[in-house]
């Protein structure tokens, strides 16, 4: 089960970061193939993600031998009016040729990172992944929505006893349940599931969102939820997040017209930056569980409020009654809570109309 010690909701740790319901949102950019295999475009990345607001950049580690085999088959080759049209007619291989990241970048980003104050983690998509990854001590795993059944991936990675992030938007509720399952029986403690719309547009998928879905995988299974956005604009994960994602994903880019196998559904880092700004704002307004006045005028304010007055000129002996004892404004006097308890009662001595009706006045 995820952490729950101190805290109302399940939450899991990376890097000393907590996060669940009760923290601040984790805020991740998804770099992906978006440095175009150019490390000084990673490193950009890095920098403009940490200038944003970033919490933490992601990106993905994996070689086309792990994910898929050179074939021409058809089952291989990429179809799809909706795809993007840099992977049409490409077979798998082919597209992960030019979309994967170098490893020997992993150890000089991690660094620049650090030096950032950003988290750096990564998705592995195969056995030898994991095994690097673990060699450079990374501080959590991701599992991509594409690997969700992934048996063999999953238990790896459960292993390695660190906190795992992982998508799910494939498949019904019941393989979800499944991978949940899987990883927990193989040693995994820490969970995060990330809803996401299975589509990749360059706009906000708002009609077919249905964000309500991270409450109910909170609920049922009883981990951190998120969401993970693979379409354009800020305007969904920004809902996402004030309807209780506790993680945000989005795909990043320096310029979406450099091209890219993910330039059309990452977002720039301006918009990154004003995703964070108004994610920090929703926060803010959400505060914590809080009854009664607030704010510098509250006291003012509260005179707006009912309160018990004696109404009538009263002599010592004689009985509360609703003929000279009302409720009425301004809160200055017993709350209108105590009607029952004081009507009937006798006046201790005698009140001028106008008083504010206080226990010194009334005989016990």
């Amino acid at each position: 089960m995820n952490k729950s010690t101190n805290s109302r909701h399940p939450f899991i740790e990376i890097a000393g970061k907590k996060i669940g319901l009760d923290y601040s949102c984790f805020i991740v950019a998804e770099i992906s193939a978006n440095h175009r295999q150019k490390f000084d475009e990673a490193v950009r990345l890095i920098q403009k993600a940490a200038e944003a607001g970033a919490d933490a950049v992601k990106l993905q580690t994996a070689t086309p031998n792990l994910l898929t085999i050179n074939s021409k088959k058809p089952p291989f080759i990429i179809r799809g009016k909706n795809l993007p049209k840099i992977w049409r007619g490409k077979n798998l291989y082919q597209l992960y040729e030019v979309a994967y990241t170098p490893w020997e970048w992993y150890p000089k980003l991690a660094k620049i990172a650090q030096s950032l104050r950003v988290i750096l983690f990564s998705t592995p998509f195969g056995n030898t992944a994991v095994d690097f990854l673990q060699e450079q001590n990374v501080p959590c795993y991701k599992i991509a929505s594409y690997e969700a059944l992934d048996v063999p991936l999953l238990r790896k990675v459960a292993a390695t006893g660190k906190p795992i992030i992982i998508s799910q938007g494939f498949y019904p509720f019941k393989d979800v349940e499944f991978s949940i399952r899987t990883l927990r029986e193989a040693g995994a403690n820490e969970i995060a599931v990330l809803y996401c719309v299975t589509e990749y547009t360059n706009k906000p998928r708002v009609k077919d969102s249905n964000l309500a879905t991270m409450k109910d995988i909170a609920q049922r299974l009883g981990v951190v939820v998120g969401f993970s956005d693979n379409n354009g604009g800020v305007e969904i994960p920004t809902i996402a997040a004030f309807l209780g994602a506790s993680i945000i994903e989005k795909h990043f880019i320096l310029k979406r017209s450099l091209g890219g196998a993910d330039a059309r559904f990452s977002i720039e880092p301006d918009e990154f930056k004003a995703m964070v700004t108004a994610i920090r704002r929703a926060e803010k307004a959400k505060g914590e569980v809080h009854y009664g006045p607030s704010g510098k005028e509250a006291e003012e304010i509260k005179k707006f409020c009912r309160s018990l007055f004696v109404v009538k000129d009263v002599k010592r002996g004689e009985k509360l009654t609703p003929d000279n004892v009302r409720s009425i404004r301004p809160a200055a006097g017993l709350s209108p809570k105590f009607w029952d308890k004081v009507i009937g009662k006798r006046f201790k001595k005698k009140v001028k109309a106008g008083t504010p009706l206080s226990w010194k006045m009334i005989l016990k």
